[in-house]
């Protein structure tokens, strides 16, 4: 006997068919699909959060693409109820008909967007109020589409309900864009250039107020310091965003230090991690504030000083003689004139190797600055197709080289003295190479070199002699090599090494 295509309902009700009960189960299995996902972003913001550490390279990278999926979700969310109040005319109601697809497009984005951020956030040392409440109207965000999208399948009944939840929806989007906004530009950032008409109109505080009062002005913290760390600083260090667990929008937070312990330590600058940031070339990696332009020589100078004289929050205004006369502005931001005829003379004698060497690498080698002779070679572009072979044609511009990075490439230890030569290096990366230590015991004519990084390279405690005496060296990244936290390491390394 088959079964009916068609059953009865014995109240009198409408039949249901086999296919209708079948639609029924895909839609189900459809829409728990959409929904486990949402809800596994959900437990990781829960019992996962941001907690300021970095972590995991892959998901650092993974987590950098949360921008570029960000806006999607706003724009097809936005676009729901334009398509709906449209689709209202009678020109336009196939308008409509697209309304159910936006939706899973918004739905899917959404989630997307907020896995990635959930990345970036977990492993990228993010930490704050800012960054928690971004990260759960992300997650809310895309709740409330899945529920959107449910609830359209069942307009008829439930109108009402999807009307409110769409309103929820634009609440949640411009809520959580604003929060993003912040983080990104700063917790001002819709005032900071607002004319100041508007701003009386609105009954809008000033930008310094919207920082919370300075410190005691007679001080020569209050006066000289605490300004440059609220312009230059507080946008990553303050008390909604504090990246690494560091803040510096006071002076309890700054002496409290982050996750790498005291940023100062009082009476000595140059074991103070906060001043050797600063006072890092930008193209560091661990040059502060990142991304930005420099702080003026003055304002470096005057924390210098200021860390020197004991980093007292009482010190007076007037206490250290020899400061920059004038205050240390956190507005100024200088750049030295460049005088293309005295550069062009600079580079000449390089001039056509480089020349030269950019058509055979294109994208590889550039100048440091634009105005000067020295060169940044990035190999790891290449990836495995840079070898030692290569690597010999740089040997004219050798001196020049200032920066060089050979992570992931073919290089062995046959090119040991070719990197050798390069005598000005101040920053080498050797990640994930097969160099090993007979290579790194040649480098002790490195003297200017102040990070290396041999991370997962095959190298062993052997090597660390020869790396100790290396004069200018602040950090040694020796993660996943022979080397362990465990290991005896010369003093001269100590604190320097990074696993």
């Amino acid at each position: 006997m088959s079964v009916p295509d068609r059953i009865s309902d014995q109240s009198g009700g409408p039949s249901v068919t086999a296919s209708d009960h079948r639609r029924f189960l895909s839609r189900s299995r459809f829409e728990f699909a959409m929904l486990a996902p949402i809800l596994a972003v959900a437990a990781l913001a829960t019992f996962w959060p941001p907690d300021g550490n970095e972590r995991g390279e892959w998901v650092q990278f993974i987590g950098r693409f949360h921008p570029l999926f960000t806006h999607f979700p706003i724009a097809l969310f936005l676009l729901v109820p334009i398509l709906e109040i449209a689709g209202r005319n009678a020109r336009f109601t196939y308008l409509r008909l697209s309304v159910n697809f936006v939706l899973t497009l918004a739905t899917i984005a959404a989630t997307a967007a907020a896995v990635l951020g959930w990345c970036l956030a977990r492993s990228g040392g993010y930490s704050g109020r800012l960054i928690t409440q971004h990260m759960w109207g992300g997650v809310s965000l895309s709740i409330v589409c899945w529920i959107c999208w449910l609830l359209r399948a069942r307009l008829r009944e439930l109108a009402s309900a999807y009307t409110v939840a769409l309103a929820l929806g634009i609440g949640l989007v411009s809520w959580t864009g604003y929060r993003g906004g912040q983080l990104s530009l700063g917790p001002n950032h819709l005032t900071e250039h607002m004319p100041g008409g508007l701003r009386a109109l609105l009954g809008v505080g000033s930008n310094r107020e919207a920082f919370g009062l300075p410190a005691d002005p007679n001080t020569f913290y209050g006066a000289r310091i605490q300004p440059i760390f609220t312009a230059r600083c507080i946008n990553c260090h303050g008390e909604d965003k504090h990246k690494g667990n560091l803040r510096l929008d006071g002076y309890k937070a700054l002496m409290r230090g982050g996750k790498n312990g005291p940023a100062i330590q009082a009476g000595n600058a140059q074991a103070s991690d906060l001043f050797r940031r600063i006072s890092l070339p930008a193209s560091h990696d661990d040059f502060m504030p990142k991304g930005k332009s420099p702080l003026t020589p003055d304002q470096v100078k005057a924390i210098e000083l200021w860390i020197g004289a004991g980093a007292s929050q009482t010190l007076a205004v007037d206490a250290i003689k020899n400061a920059p006369s004038g205050p240390a502005s956190p507005s100024e931001v200088t750049f030295a004139e460049v005088d293309p005829a005295a550069v062009a003379k600079m580079r000449s004698a390089v001039a056509p190797a480089i020349s030269q060497l950019q058509k055979q690498f294109p994208n590889v080698l550039d100048y440091d600055s634009r105005g000067s002779a020295d060169l940044r070679l990035n190999a790891s572009l290449l990836g495995s197709k840079f070898g030692d072979r290569d690597l010999e044609a740089f040997a004219p511009v050798a001196d020049h080289i200032v920066i060089a990075d050979f992570s992931r490439t073919a290089v062995t230890d046959h090119s040991a003295n070719a990197i050798a030569a390069m005598k000005r290096l101040r920053v080498l990366r050797i990640v994930n190479t097969q160099l090993t230590d007979a290579a790194l015991s040649r480098f002790d004519a490195l003297n200017q070199l102040e990070s290396l990084d041999v991370y997962g390279a095959p190298i062993t405690p052997a090597v660390l002699p020869v790396i100790a005496k290396l004069p200018k060296l602040l950090h040694f990244y020796a993660g996943q090599t022979g080397i362990r936290p465990g290991n005896s390491v010369p003093e001269a390394l100590a604190g320097k090494i990074v696993f």
